[in-house]
Order: C-alpha cells, then structure tokens, then sequence
C-alpha cells in the first residue's frame, strides 16, 4: 500500500509540474520554461497549445501574464501571489500592482462537503450542534468559504471552512515550486541576491499558519482584546467574537457582524453614516495598532471593513496580521519624527537600531541619499500620502544600501498604502500627519521620561555590578580549563589554502626538473662511457635514461598548460568568494 502512494504521488507530482510549464508556456514564458526543461521532456507541449491562445497572451504586459499564470494555476500560486505583493523590498511596482488584483476566484464546495467536514471537526450532527445552518455560502476562498448559521442559544455566527484536503494540494504544490526554484537558482545565478528557495520556505510557513483557525482565533482574540482596555476604544471600533467551542484548526466560528462594505459609500450615505467620522475612526485605530499595540491588521482594504451602526468601524479576516517589537515601534516613531524635522543622522541612528546587524559600508553616500530624499519629501505637495511615503520611498534607500532591515518593516509599508487610500478615499481633507503626532511623540516618550532614563540607568549599574562580582570567578574557571588543556582554539585562515597549493606544485615541478636534469646528465654520461649492453652501437641504459627524461618532461609540459587549478577542487568554492 506504501509503495503504491508514492508511486501515486510521484505521478500527481510530475503531472502537476507538466500542468505548470504549459500555462507557463501558454502566456509565452518560453525563456523560463527553457530553464526549467533540463531534459526538454515538455517541449511537444508548446506545438499541442492553441495558436489563438499564445496569440491572446502575446497583447498582455509580461506582469499582467505573470498575475494570470498564478490564477489559472489555483489556489497555492494564488496566496503566493498575494502574499509576495507585499515584498515591496524585491519586486517592481509594476509586478506588486498585478499581484493586488489576484483574487480567489474559485467555486464553492457543495454543502454536503461543507457540513462533513464541520460534523466531523465538532464531533456531531449539524441539526445538533446548530438552530440553523445556511448550506448556501455567502463568501467563497481558495482556502475556504463562509456559511451563515444560527446558535441554539439564539447568536447569529458565521463558519469560516476549510476547503477539503487543501493542505495536501499546498503542500504537494509547494515541493513542485522549490524544484522549480532549485533548478533556476543553478542555472540563472542572477536570481540568487532574491533566495527564490528562502521565498518559497518562508511563503509555506506562512500558508501552513493561515491554514490553521486555531491561529487565527487567537489573532481575533487578540486584536479585541486590544481594543477594549478602555472605554472609547470600545465605542468605535469592534471586532468579533470567537466561538471557541465551535472551533477548531479546520473550522472557525466567528460572531456574525452585519455592516456594509466601507467603500459602498451610497450605501453609508443612505444609512446616514458620516464618512469623515469613519475615517478619523479607521485612522486612529490604526495608529494604535501600529504604535501602540505592536500588532496590526496587515491587509486593511474595502472587502475586510465594514461600517456599522452610529459609525462603528469593524474589521474582519485575521490570517495576515504584523507583529512589531517594542523597541521597533520607538525606531519608526523616531524614522517618522527625524524625516519630518530633516535630521538625516537620526535617520541613520534609527535604521542602524531597526538592522542590528549591518554595517553600512558607504556612509558618506548614504548620508547623500537620505539628504536628497529629506528635502524632496519636504515639499508635501508633491505626496498624497504622507505616511506611507516615508516608508515606500526610504524602501529604495534601504535595498540600495543592502540594510537588512526587518520584513514587518515592508509589511507594514504596504499596509499602510492600503491603510491611507481608504481613508484618503473616505475624507480627502484629513491631515494624516497632524493626527499620527501624538503616537510618534507617545512612542518616544519612554526614551525622553526621566524615570525610564533612571530605571535604564539603575538597570545597566546593577548589570555591570553582576559581571564585576561574577568576573574573578569566570576567570579562574578560564585559567583551569587552559591548564586542563580543556580550551581548544581553532584558526583557519580562508586565503592559506590556494598559497598552500601553489607551493606544493611549484616544489613537484622543481623535484621533477631536478629528476629530468640528473636522468639527462646521467644517461649521456652512460652513453659517452659506452656502458654495455647495447642497442646499435649505443649504451641501453642511457637511451632507456633520455627516453624516461623526456615522458616526464613531456607531462611536465601538458600539466603545466592545464593552468594552476585544475586539480585542486577547493578553487571551484574559493573563486565563488
């Protein structure tokens, strides 16, 4: 039985990649695929493809194609889309603005397939656990769909299911991508600054955490939590409720919030919703998220808000959300605040504290750069979205200089483009700036409050008290180890090992010369001696001399014309350095 699934699964995995070169194929990625076909076993596809088709593609721009390649290739190539249109740090803009518009565009399950797989994650018949079960789906994912239903103690819920078997399909998917990735990084090195095989890793951890509800339970939990410490936070904005007894990693039951979509704005209108309340609302709360709670809602468009009753602003989907570190959340406060006030070495300071492991190799033109940038952005009519320029624009910056900044970094960049245009959308006359100042000033405060600067000081004098006591200790058990010979040091130098090599050939070649020239003297000596035996009147022994002297010249030579590292296969990984 072992042997016939992987038999199975060795045939659904080469199909699946034959499937992904003829749609490459399709929309006219012949360069690629001749990457790809390293045996050139697919190359018949190319002739069985409807001429209309390729013609078609040919009228599309080659990131309108990329966008439709991932469509047509389902749901895994989908959410990698999605999820890669956020690495604004890699890919063009022209490329990211395709990827937004990828949309899940897949049928629904049958009800009967819906409600299996919610009898068999809540362990019961779905007329017991529910009053009401809606078996149409209102929303429809590549990973899921939605179904309204009805508690027996009377709540309106609504049940996020997962798509049967989806994990396998993703999976297998994402090994066919890494094969995909490990043959182009052989053969296009040029690719390799992006790590296409890191990519793909880093997109399967994230899709197998957006798989599971139970996570997403707790980033909704969270997220509620955050916003109803205090009595005003709790007035506008509401998140909901997670049925933890109707949830597990398949299925996930959430109170069902009635709302419109925020960019119906006939509709706010004839609810008599006020549209610049809401986006004061949205524009605070998202602030908040960002700098006050280290934990914002990282995909914020029209389709994940609602507006509700007396302007309650309400969020939905959980699976993306960005963790930002407290000490970050002071860093982009401070980037804020040192661009506004044109301070280019705090700009620095704070990038250099956000990538704790660059060294900047050229500060100078750094310093150039930023100067530029500063004084360009402070002409603020030529930006329509002040926030998120910073971060978009200081994003060139950042790849140009190889700083290694974190990934929440262009996250958060990109959220907040989605964040901004919402609001910008909902009242154009909002200044965003002068509503983000009391957060960036809050989230410096820490750094300026003189009792944290005393408890920072107290915290450092008691830490250096510590290792002063500890030090006579640590030394005494270091001189022990050394005495034991317990301490080992291990030096390896990278540049030793070609000058190594170059002298053991250059002292084979001298021995070599050495052994040519005696064999030489000696065999003409044995002949002018006359040394019996002989071949035609010549010495024997000084002809087989001159004979063996010229074989060895004669290597000599060809192992000379070789060059100096043929056979050292340590070069092969020296010449990569």
């Amino acid at each position: 039985m072992g042997l016939f699934n992987a038999i199975n699964n060795q045939y659904n995995y080469l199909n699946r990649y034959k499937e992904i070169i003829s749609v490459l194929l399709k929309y006219g990625f012949e360069d690629l695929v001749a990457y790809l076909e390293t045996e050139k076993k697919f190359k018949f596809l190319q002739k069985l493809l409807p001429k209309k088709v390729i013609t078609d593609a040919t009228k599309l721009s080659r990131w309108e194609k990329m966008r439709l390649v991932c469509e047509e290739l389902g749901p895994t190539y989908v959410k990698f889309g999605q999820i890669m249109s956020s690495r604004i740090d890699l890919l063009p803009q022209e490329l990211i603005t395709e990827l937004e518009k990828l949309q899940d565009g897949v049928p629904p399950e049958s009800s009967e397939v819906a409600i299996a797989i919610v009898e068999k994650e809540l362990n019961g018949k779905i007329n017991d656990l529910f009053a009401s079960f809606d078996s149409k789906p209102f929303a429809s994912a590549s990973l899921s769909q939605v179904h309204k239903a009805t508690l027996k103690t009377g709540e309106q819920v609504v049940l996020k299911i997962q798509r049967p078997n989806i994990e396998e399909k993703i999976k297998s998917d994402i090994k066919v991508m890494l094969y995909m990735a490990e043959i182009i990084m052989e053969r296009v090195p040029s690719v390799k600054h992006i790590d296409p095989i890191g990519l793909i890793k880093n997109f399967e951890t994230s899709i197998l955490k957006e798989l599971d509800f139970i996570r997403e339970s707790i980033n909704v939990q969270r997220f509620k939590n955050n916003f109803t410490q205090k009595e005003t936070d709790r007035k506008y904005i509401h998140s909901p409720e997670v049925y933890q007894e109707f949830t597990t990693e398949k299925v996930l039951t959430l109170e069902f919030i009635d709302g419109v979509k925020i960019s119906n704005f006939h509709k706010i209108s004839e609810l008599g919703l006020d549209r610049k309340v809401l986006a004061r609302r949205l524009a605070v709360s998202y602030f908040k998220q960002v700098f006050e709670h280290g934990f914002f809602h990282a995909d914020p468009h029209p389709g994940n808000l609602l507006a509700m009753k007396n302007n309650v602003l309400g969020y939905l989907d959980y699976g993306m959300m960005g963790n930002i570190m407290e000490n970050d959340i002071k860093q982009f406060g401070a980037l804020f605040t040192a661009v506004h006030s044109m301070e280019v070495k705090k700009i620095i300071r704070s990038l250099e504290e956000l990538s704790s492991t660059t060294v900047i190799k050229n500060y100078r033109e750094l310093e150039s750069d930023l100067h530029e940038f500063v004084h360009s952005f402070s002409l603020e009519t030529t930006h329509s979205n002040e926030i998120s320029s910073i971060l978009i624009e200081l994003k060139d910056i950042v790849i140009k200089h190889n700083i290694a900044v974190p990934t929440h970094f262009f996250l958060l960049a990109k959220s907040m483009v989605s964040f901004e245009g919402v609001v910008k959308s909902l009242d154009p006359t909002l200044d965003l700036e002068k509503l983000v100042k009391p957060y960036l000033i809050k989230a410096l405060s820490p750094n300026l409050n003189p009792l944290s600067i005393g408890k920072k000081v107290f915290n450092s004098a008691y830490e250096i008290g510590s290792y002063l006591e500890e030090l006579p200790r640590d030394l005494k058990k270091a001189m022990r180890k050394i005495n034991a010979g317990e301490i080992k040091v291990d030096l390896k130098h990278s540049g030793i090992d070609p000058f190594v090599h170059t002298l053991n050939r250059i002292s084979k070649r001298i021995v070599q010369a050495i052994l040519i020239s005696g064999l030489i003297v000696g065999s003409s000596l044995l002949i002018v001696a006359k040394t019996p035996p002989f071949w035609k009147g010549t010495s024997t022994l000084g002809i087989i001399g001159l004979v063996i002297a010229s074989l060895i010249g004669l290597f000599m030579l060809l192992d000379m014309s070789k060059g100096d590292h043929d056979d050292w296969k340590g070069w092969k990984d020296w010449n990569k350095k």
